[in-house]
């Protein structure tokens, strides 16, 4: 969560102490907010902190795949697999 009194900059004050800032970034792993005439303008963060986002948005897409496939089981939406591979065959004239 944002810390209002040190993660929403001016994008002047990222500038002006980009070292400063960093370092910031690296300590507390929250992401700055840049903002350009008092407007939300930018998120900033350390890499490490990105990587960790990145793989929490990655385990969700695939739970979310894997609660997609649960529900069309359920649903009766799913056919075999060997239907389908010998209609992939049948239009692209693979033989077997």
């Amino acid at each position: 969560m944002f810390d209002i009194t040190r993660d929403i900059q001016p994008l002047t004050y990222f500038r002006r102490k980009s070292a400063e800032a960093v370092k910031h970034l690296k300590t507390t792993r929250r992401p700055m907010l840049l903002t350009i005439n008092g407007k939300a303008e930018v998120v900033v963060q350390d890499a490490a902190s990105y990587q960790r986002l990145l793989d929490v948005a990655a385990q969700a897409d695939a739970r979310e795949g894997i609660r997609q496939g649960l529900e069309d089981v359920a649903h009766r939406r799913t056919r075999p697999a060997s239907e389908v591979f010998s209609e992939i065959r049948r239009k692209q004239r693979i033989p077997r």
